[in-house]
């Protein structure tokens, strides 16, 4: 692997530093409907930065494990839901279309906290469902507010963006 793709500098820290006290703070302030069979975490439209910025990732994953210190499901969501939104992220580094990026977190939400949910006594496919469900509605909006972000070129320049800066839908 090419070291200058994972090279860090400063804005890279800070920008993912950011990245991780945005996620805490908005699944905070959302305490409410961001935990539970239902949730709708408004903090997982910024796991769609992965899209323009695989380093992002680090910020991301670190900032679900902050939030999830608080949840009511307890420290077994740190691990179930954080590895969610990991693997959410990497589906997502990948991904070419950001279309297709949003099902990634749909899908691996839906399932592991689903899993989560199950072994703390809820039916396992109503859980996932309803998990999905939560996460496709809040990804729909944050698809929506990149495709217009996206007709800002300054946009990708404030993100440093390195990847999918030309993408169509």
């Amino acid at each position: 692997m090419d070291k200058k793709k994972f090279h860090f500098d400063e804005r890279d820290i800070v920008q993912n530093g950011l990245l991780a006290a945005f996620y805490v703070v908005f699944t905070y302030l959302l305490t409410p409907i961001s935990f539970g069979a239902i949730q709708f975490r408004f903090s997982e439209i910024l796991v769609l930065m992965c899209f323009f910025d695989k380093k992002k990732i680090f910020g991301l994953t670190l900032g679900c494990a902050i939030a999830n210190l608080v949840s009511p499901l307890g420290l077994m969501d740190v691990g179930f839901g954080t590895l969610a939104t990991f693997l959410a992220c990497l589906g997502i580094i990948f991904s070419k279309y950001l279309i297709v990026a949003i099902s990634y977190p749909v899908v691996f939400n839906g399932l592991i906290v689903g899993f989560e949910l199950y072994l703390l006594g809820d039916p396992f496919w109503l859980s996932s469902l309803t998990v999905a469900a939560g996460e496709l509605a809040v990804l729909i909006v944050g698809y929506i507010i990149f495709m217009i972000l996206k007709r800002k070129k300054k946009f990708f320049e404030i993100i440093k963006a390195t990847q999918n800066t030309e993408f169509k839908f």
